[in-house]
């Protein structure tokens, strides 16, 4: 995505200290007056009208803080609600905002959530001392209240579905109010079942914007929500339209020029991911989440394109900046060099990946479920070099780090590790010469693995389960089984490198030579702009007579 093309995006609300932009962009967009005799920078934002009973100052900061909301600009959207409640010391829905920057990225809920919930119950209270002047207020208020109200007794889930019950009727008494609607969106998307294949939830929420980016077509929330929404395999391609225009609405915000890659990513388009997260990168600058995010996202798909040098290089500057305390950089830390030495099937690379040295920073144990991208690298690497009780090491090593996720209340990633530390033991079996019961128990955990999503937090599994499994199968000479299994994978995930080659090698040796040529093709169309001797390449060339 070329995030210079001449945004639909106006700029807004100029009001308020002009630093609370500045962690937005390293660019510098075009002038604009602030009306008071001196010049400004002009973001660009996106367009929001969320009305209050506040003076017209903090009016119009109100609306530049929403706009860096709905872009998920954390550290900008606390100052600038902080303007409003300097603006207007009565205007408490400046705080009711600080409650929602406080509440973050709620589809990363619940990872780190619960120790923000009293700061949350705070700033709701200080909303209500500071003053309410609506009903409409309050109710906003009351809303986010029903989701922090008794969080030490009622569970995460109870509790968001009473979040999301409360502003879908929110958004009903106020028909004309279109910021409810689309944060009862925002919501109603986050409040999903992993294991709905259905997308009930995701639909629902896609329902209620999508008349809206047709209505509000430059307002940031609305694209973005939608491409939350569409962000599953099965329904990726109806999220194409928002993920062409959000970097276009907002292209003053790191995220927004990020988030496009969810759906390109989704798709296997991979050079429009890479496009995207180097602007998003740009635009986020040095210690921030949101830079080494963008780097795991390029890595991903750098190595889907045989640009291992690239890949490398990408790492590398992540590396280079400042570590960030912080769930999502720490995933990426992880994930990085796990991707580099998996994707390559580099399995003694895999076995020794340390932990990233920005491990130094802080500790790991705030976050199992990004050590454990570490140890199921690892485990994997083990098992297919044939070390089989290092692999069975980095199998316990993944058991206790599910146990600390249970500590932690994060079901969703106790399960997802329960599923890596059942992948390495299934693949160690193998290593111990076990190979029908291998393939028995990698099947059963790819069907684990299919039954869930994979979370926003990553562009991509690390290693496909039931590309493991069709892995083995190819190995074993079960050539016809393992082409159903990377077909399956490529279904679910478009464009892998490494799933066409094992599907090309499949193909040929089950004697499907028109297939195996047909995916051979696309190994070379995925690899024309390799900066690497991939393994596949020459043998690709030869299969289709370009050799």
């Amino acid at each position: 995505m070329n995030r210079h093309l001449t945004p639909i995006a106006v700029a807004i609300g100029l009001l308020g200290p002009v630093s609370a932009s500045s962690a937005l962009s390293q660019d510098k967009p075009a002038a604009a007056h602030s009306g008071h005799g001196h010049t400004v920078a002009a973001e660009r934002l996106g367009k929001v009208a969320f009305k209050l009973e506040c003076n017209a100052a903090a009016q119009a900061e109100f609306n530049r803080a929403m706009a860096l909301y709905h872009s998920f600009a954390w550290p900008a959207a606390t100052a600038s609600f902080a303007a409003v409640a300097q603006a207007d010391p009565s205007c408490g829905m400046a705080h009711w905002g600080r409650a929602m920057v406080i509440l973050d990225n709620p589809f990363t809920w619940p990872a780190n959530l619960a120790p923000k919930l009293k700061d949350v119950a705070a700033a709701l209270d200080a909303a209500r001392s500071a003053g309410l002047k609506s009903q409409r207020e309050k109710d906003y208020v009351e809303a986010v209240a029903a989701f922090v109200r008794d969080h030490e007794k009622v569970d995460h889930r109870t509790r968001l579905q009473a979040y999301d019950e409360a502003m879908a009727q929110l958004a009903a008494r106020y028909p004309d109010d279109k910021e409810a609607a689309i944060l009862s969106a925002l919501v109603t998307s986050a409040n999903f079942n992993p294991t709905d294949k259905a997308y009930a939830n995701q639909l629902k929420a896609a329902r209620i914007l999508e008349p809206l980016a047709k209505s509000d077509p430059d307002h940031p929330g609305v694209a973005h929500y939608l491409i939350h929404s569409y962000d599953y395999p099965a329904i990726a391609k109806h999220g194409v339209e928002a993920a062409k225009l959000y970097a276009k609405i907002a292209p003053d915000a790191a995220h927004a020029l990020h988030m496009p890659s969810h759906i390109f990513t989704r798709l296997g388009h991979w050079r429009e991911s890479i496009e995207a997260n180097r602007a998003s990168a740009r635009s986020a600058g040095d210690a921030t989440f949101d830079a080494h995010h963008a780097h795991d996202y390029m890595v991903y798909a750098h190595l889907q394109l045989a640009q291992d040098r690239a890949a490398r290089e990408a790492l590398d500057r992540s590396r280079g900046m400042k570590p960030v305390d912080s769930f999502p950089a720490a995933y990426a830390y992880a994930a990085m060099p796990a991707r580099l030495a998996l994707e390559r099937s580099d399995w003694k690379e895999a076995m020794d990946l340390p932990l990233n040295p920005a491990a130094d920073a802080y500790a790991w144990k705030k976050y199992p479920q990004a050590e454990a991208v570490n140890a199921f690298a690892r485990g994997i690497g083990a098992a297919r070099s044939g070390n089989a009780a290092a692999a069975r090491e980095q199998q316990g090593r993944l058991g206790a780090l599910r146990e600390a996720a249970k500590e932690a209340k994060l079901a969703y990633w106790a399960e997802q590790i329960d599923i890596q530390a059942e992948l390495v033991g299934s693949l160690a079996l193998c290593a111990e010469g076990k190979t029908d019961s291998c393939i028995e128990s990698l099947a059963k955990a790819a069907a684990r693995e299919d039954a869930t999503e994979k979370h926003v937090v990553t562009p991509g599994p690390i290693i496909p389960a039931r590309e493991m499994l069709a892995d083995i199968l190819s190995g074993t000479g079960k050539a016809t089984e393992a082409l159903r299994e990377y077909e399956a994978v490529l279904a679910k995930e478009p464009n892998r490198y490494r799933a066409i080659l094992g599907a090309s090698r499949a193909a040929r040796s089950a004697g499907q030579e028109a297939r195996a040529r047909d995916l051979f093709k696309q190994l070379l169309e995925a690899g024309r702009e390799a900066d690497s001797a991939r393994d596949g390449l020459d043998e690709a060339r030869q299969a289709v007579g370009r050799g």
